[in-house]
């Protein structure tokens, strides 16, 4: 098969290459460890009710925050209260906290959960906003999700990610599932299962298809799946090799590589379908095609130069432009929605390590200490990166903030994990 043959980590490692299975990652908490240099101290109150119901609200809430790096917990015995109290601030003051969330939840006659939330400003004794829901019980996760999402835009003044899904890839067995997940990977949905490779999920600006590229018909072939209804269309079934699909920004083209002419080159086509337009015109191995926020520019993968570095060049076509000097195996970019900060795996030394380079200055920098990193992707707000690796011998989703000094090992389906994206703010 030609993609056995090339050095394309991503839809190589793991899925062609037979990897065991390993130990499902399964906890309630996230497992956070790292301390960052400013992180504003709140505190989360267990909601009134949170016991009563099947998921635990106030936790959710707590450990979406601390996972994103720009929280701390701040823990203590608390009064019981709702979003109806008026609390004494004094003793959260005394703790250290600048915040506290308060709220309730509880079951309808109809099955239904009714939640409140209020958020304090403990320096000021002053309300600063509240918020309440009434959902399935399906849908709590979700809303405990949203408050945490209001409680970061209130507090740090930018959009929160805790809504927002990912999407991964699991072999266990001889079996390759695809999966929709929250953000902090949880509330695992299959999306496809699979007797062949399922490898490189991306999602449409929308959230509400996946490409992703499918070995079913013994070959790689890149299917659109419509994740609200699971229809899926078929997109590229050209002769030879047809993988890394990824978006444009405005849904109506796929970037994609082909071998249809001969080697791997880059091509666009309609997303639902039809003749490629050729981009690149080169004896190179030119793969892993990525659009800007803008459309206008692709970063892409290419061993022109010898061995495989990080260009880009126009969408429509052009002359490249070589982004990555540091080593000499740089694949997987990534970019940041505001184009201000690529994220890429490079092999050092043997290793394949997570880097984060700063486009302005072209600084780079090592965030990981693990060994097999691999498909970083960035959070829709630019602030964490999630990632797959192999941590204490098995493999595991790992987010990470741009600096790396906050990590968080998120849970997953059991099997080996890999390809992570993560997808955009939900429309």
């Amino acid at each position: 098969m030609y993609l056995t043959k090339q050095w394309r980590r991503r839809e190589l490692t793991g899925l062609l290459a037979g990897l065991a299975a390993g130990p499902a990652l399964a906890q309630f908490r996230v497992e956070v460890t790292g301390v960052g240099l400013t992180q504003l101290p709140i505190a989360i109150a267990p909601f009134r009710g949170d016991a009563d119901v099947p998921q635990k609200v106030a936790a959710i809430v707590q450990a979406d925050l601390e996972r994103s790096g720009q929280f701390r917990a701040i823990e203590g015995a608390a009064p019981q209260l709702d979003e109806t109290s008026r609390p004494d601030v004094s003793p959260w003051r005394q703790k250290g906290a600048d915040s506290l969330a308060v709220g309730s939840v509880s079951r309808l006659a109809d099955g239904r959960f009714a939640g409140r939330f209020r958020l304090w400003d403990v320096v000021r004794g002053q309300s600063v906003a509240a918020d309440g829901f009434v959902v399935a019980a399906a849908d709590l996760r979700l809303a405990a999700h949203r408050i945490a999402d209001m409680i970061y835009e209130k507090l740090t003044g930018e959009k929160g990610i805790f809504s927002t899904r990912i999407a991964y890839v699991t072999k266990a067995g001889s079996r390759f599932n695809l999966w929709v997940a929250d953000a902090d990977g949880e509330n695992a949905q299959s999306a496809l299962a699979s007797p062949e490779p399922i490898i490189s999920p991306a999602w449409s600006a929308n959230g509400q298809q996946l490409a992703y590229v499918s070995f079913e018909s013994r070959k790689p072939v890149v299917y659109v799946h419509e994740v609200p209804t699971g229809r899926r269309r078929l997109i590229a079934n050209f002769r030879g090799s047809n993988s890394a699909p990824a978006w444009s920004p405005d849904g109506r083209t796929l970037a994609v590589t082909l071998t249809r002419d001969g080697g791997s080159q880059l091509y666009t086509i309609s997303a639902s379908g039809g003749e490629p337009k050729r981009l690149t015109q080169s004896s190179s191995i030119d793969t892993e095609p990525l659009y800007t926020a803008d459309g206008r520019t692709l970063y892409f993968v290419s061993d022109r130069g010898g061995a495989p570095q990080i260009y880009r060049m126009p969408a429509s076509g052009g002359e490249p432009q070589r982004v990555t000097f540091t080593g000499n195996y740089n694949i997987s970019p990534a970019l940041s929605p505001d184009g201000k900060w690529l994220a890429y795996i490079s092999r050092i030394g043997g290793a394949f390590k997570l880097q984060v380079m700063e486009m302005a200055g072209g600084s780079v920098q090592t965030i990981t200490d693990t060994v097999s990193d691999e498909s970083p992707s960035f959070a829709p707000n630019g602030r964490l990166i999630i990632y797959a690796t192999r941590q204490n011998g098995r493999e595991a989703l790992m987010t990470t903030t741009l600096d790396g000094k906050i990590k968080a090992s998120l849970p997953g389906k059991s099997g080996d994990i890999r390809e992570p994206d993560w997808g955009p703010f939900q429309r």
